[in-house]
């Protein structure tokens, strides 16, 4: 039993798709074994620190790409056209406010794993944006493995319908760049959105 290793896969996506995660490698939820005894508390401190830090990643992501995303962020980053999970739910109903959550993070991880591979080829001294990246990556990688677990436990969801984004390979270094901080800018938005919906939900009772 545990989670099917679906990450992996997410990073590889070539352009906008839907999918259907399996999120558990049997036919149903093999039951309490998959969670741990403290997975909401956990939860709820891996979406607080996705959102405390989401706007610190954005400004260093602008800084270390130089000119012109440093002074013409708010045309260049305009995250209107960038598809991202509509997250429209009905905040008192636990069970969509977690499947619209599952669905968002499973976006970002994948898009956060096309941002780092760019700013590895495009900026592989920038040591302290590499790091939050990869930080900001496993935070969402465990939110998601205990996204699963509740699911799973509270609602016996072992099968979530997914969208990735756009992969950026074979774009220019400028467009690889620009989908980066477009990306960035609207997870910042999304995030705290996110967490006044899901924070109460993970409240103790």
């Amino acid at each position: 039993t545990g989670v099917v290793p679906f990450v992996a896969l997410l990073l590889l996506q070539r352009r906008p798709v839907a999918g259907r995660a399996l999120l558990v490698t049997s036919s149903g939820c093999p039951g309490h074994s998959l969670c741990r005894s403290n997975v909401q508390e956990q939860t709820r401190r891996q979406v607080a620190l996705l959102n405390a830090t989401a706007q610190d990643l954005f400004s260093l992501y602008l800084k270390c790409q130089g000119e012109p995303f440093s002074s013409e962020s708010d045309k260049l980053c305009n995250p209107s056209g960038v598809f991202f999970p509509a997250f429209r739910v009905n905040r008192t109903s636990e069970k969509e406010v977690m499947v619209a959550m599952y669905k968002l993070f499973a976006f970002l991880n994948a898009s956060l794993g096309n941002i780092t591979r760019d700013q590895e080829e495009l900026n592989p001294t920038a040591k302290e944006l590499l790091d939050r990246l990869h930080n900001t990556t496993k935070t969402t990688r465990g939110l998601i493995s205990n996204l699963t677990c509740l699911l799973c436990k509270n609602y016996n969801i072992f099968q979530v319908d997914v969208s990735y984004g756009e992969s950026s390979k074979g774009k220019s270094a400028f467009k690889k760049k620009q989908q980066g901080c477009q990306v960035l800018r609207k997870y910042v938005q999304v995030i705290a959105q996110a967490a006044r919906v899901l924070l109460p939900h993970l409240s103790p009772p």
